[in-house]
């Protein structure tokens, strides 16, 4: 059967004869065996001159994480006052880069847990991807938090710890509080999941390094691995069971983050649709952020034969979903607001549109809900540059999207309180050093550890499956 014919969907056979059987395509591509993908995979860690694409983002976004730290500590020293925050739109960035960050690394855990456990072949060469995304993107959201109580020294607030003699009796009721757990557990499951699904590469790298310090670090990393039969028996159940205890993260942590917003009074925030909308948003904009990071490295380090055309297609075609879950979302707070009839509900949503800031409202309309339609067309979900360049606008409309609902802050009930939200340098200063310090992560991660779940990666190849169906 020839290749075309397969990848275009058509299955061969002529008038009144018996089709051929579907055969799937193979997930890895090229002439590649054990032995090849392992070498592809390991060479990108112990190369010791990463290509000059590397050099140049890691300078560049080293560069923006320093002048991150510079303005974290030119906060510290100054104030709060530093930033646009006022008193109608007391959370302005801050809360946005929180919620930003948040939601892109809600992919890794849907890649990784809920694709495990449904057993989906297409997210073996990304999941290692998408779960460092996640640990990263966290690690950017919790710092605004730390750094938004305005004196740092007294960050210890934030913890749950009911504490007289500290001055503190959290508030229990409060889903900011809500915030705390479910952040913190997500961060923890993601973390060891992410770690616990590279033992086996780690084994890989230290038995072929030479070094002696990588082989120490190596060895230390992969806990003893040795790869019996014992060792790979128990490191299965206990994955899927941290598959199973992260799957319902995917849901609480966004939907607990939603209800920042939506247990307040505020009109445009006092919304039951916020959870499910959230949810969606964030995987949303985590696998377009995926997309922005593999599109890239898989280029940069030769990896085409591994990470496919056909995973980016699947991802793709997720996107395209959950875009359109955002999109009906959108469609379903007008109607709601009109159908209400709450006259505080209808301005708000008229001013988003049609106020003084409709530019970030149709800004994040345009990149979420019409720039992922594109992908309807197989031509585009053929061709890397467009994806990746729509993968962008994604990102960018979801940090519009919590950018709207904050300027909802500006016109509330009384007029006479009404202000304009004006961002000040800092602040966009520290949007912009949030994304160096996360690509800074992700480089010294593609340039040290597996970026490629290699030994899962060869359960899916196509001579393993003929092995499964006894064909020997």
């Amino acid at each position: 059967m020839a290749t075309a014919d397969i990848s275009a969907g058509y299955l061969p056979g002529k008038l009144g004869s018996v089709p051929e059987p579907w055969v799937d395509p193979p997930w890895i591509e090229g002439d590649n065996d054990y032995h090849s993908v392992t070498e592809k995979v390991c060479s990108i860690a112990e190369n010791p001159r990463p290509p000059m694409a590397w050099f140049i983002g890691f300078a560049i976004a080293a560069s923006l994480a320093g002048a991150f730290g510079a303005m974290i500590g030119y906060l510290i020293i100054t104030g709060v006052g530093v930033w646009g925050n006022q008193n109608s739109v007391s959370w302005g960035f801050p809360i946005v880069n929180f919620v930003f960050w948040v939601g892109i690394g809600h992919a890794g855990t849907l890649i990784s847990a809920i694709l495990f456990l449904f057993r989906q072949h297409w997210r073996t060469s990304i999941n290692r991807f998408a779960e460092a995304m996640t640990i990263f993107a966290v690690v950017c959201a919790g710092t605004f938090p730390g750094i938004h109580v305005g004196r740092v020294w007294f960050a210890y607030y934030l913890f749950p710890l009911p504490e007289t003699r500290l001055y503190m009796w959290p508030q229990f009721r409060s889903p900011l509080l809500w915030d705390v757990f479910a952040v913190s557990t997500y961060a923890t499951v993601s973390l060891l999941f992410w770690y616990m699904g590279m033992i086996p590469d780690l084994a890989t790298l230290r038995d072929r390094a030479v070094n002696p310090i990588r082989r120490f670090a190596y060895g230390l990393l992969s806990v003893g691995w040795t790869g019996s039969a014992t060792q790979w028996r128990v490191y299965e159940k206990a994955y899927t069971l941290l598959a199973a205890l992260a799957t319902p993260l995917v849901l609480s942590v966004h939907t607990i983050v939603s209800f920042d917003f939506a247990v307040s009074q505020l009109p445009g925030w006092h919304t039951t649709i916020f959870p499910p909308y959230f949810v969606a948003g964030a995987v949303f904009s985590g696998f377009g952020m995926v997309l922005t990071l593999m599109i890239p490295a898989r280029e940069w380090f030769g990896l085409k034969d591994i990470v496919t055309m056909r995973h980016i297609d699947c991802m793709c075609k997720v996107i395209i979903a959950t875009g359109s879950m955002v999109g009906f979302a959108y469609l379903t707070e007008f109607f709601i607001a009109w159908y209400g009839g709450n006259p505080y509900e209808q301005f708000c949503f008229m001013n988003r549109a049609f106020g003084p800031t409709w530019w970030a409202y149709w800004t994040m309309v345009t990149c979420n809900v019409i720039s992922p339609q594109l992908f309807w067309f197989k031509w585009v979900r053929e061709r890397p540059l467009i994806i990746f360049i729509i993968s962008i606008f994604v990102n960018i409309g979801m940090w519009f999207e919590r950018f709207v609902i904050i300027l909802s802050l500006e016109r509330t009930f009384l007029p006479g309180s009404w202000q304009s939200f004006v961002p000040t340098w800092i602040d966009l200063g520290m949007l912009i050093g949030s994304f160096g310090l996360f690509f800074t992560l992700f480089l010294l991660f593609c340039r040290f550890l597996p970026i490629v779940a290699m030994s899962e990666v060869k359960q899916v190849m196509a001579h393993v499956d003929g092995h499964a169906k006894g064909s020997h």
